[in-house]
């Protein structure tokens, strides 16, 4: 298993009428979460795209809403993998009031897809080499 924290803090843009985050953008946060998480193992999603040309569009989502989010609160938002990936990566998010109470989680799987043919690819081996270390001996 591998997981990342960072933080966000809830904008005034960000939020409904009633001041909490608007529902529509917690996938924001887990792209936030997922996009920080690659860049601890080394990896930006620039590099995957400009030099390896592989690119990682989203096939799945999935949203648990708990406790709502206030303007101007400092959200923690963990990102953990818990599987290796193979032709498909999960992220799990978890986000975190200022209180460190779970106020919502979500589920992200994406492909890896070649951009030069378009074609579906299994995951990349400088990312499986960077994940391997967290996962032991376990293989997917």
């Amino acid at each position: 298993m591998y997981s990342w924290e960072c933080t966000w803090r809830v904008r005034y843009a960000d939020t409904d009428k009633m001041g909490y985050l608007y529902y529509g953008n917690y996938p924001i946060l887990y792209e936030i979460g997922r996009v920080e998480l690659m860049r601890s193992l080394g990896i930006t999603y620039r590099e995957m795209e400009d030099d390896f040309r592989i690119m990682m569009p989203v096939a799945f989502v999935e949203s648990k809403y708990i406790l709502p989010a206030g303007y101007d609160e400092a959200l923690t938002i963990r990102t953990t993998l818990n599987d290796l990936p193979s032709r498909i990566i999960t992220f799990n998010s978890e986000i975190f009031n200022e209180n460190q109470v779970l106020i919502h989680k979500g589920t992200v799987k994406l492909v890896f897809v070649n951009m030069d043919n378009q074609k579906t690819m299994s995951c990349p081996d400088f990312l499986m080499q960077k994940l391997k270390p967290y996962f032991g001996t376990k293989k997917q």
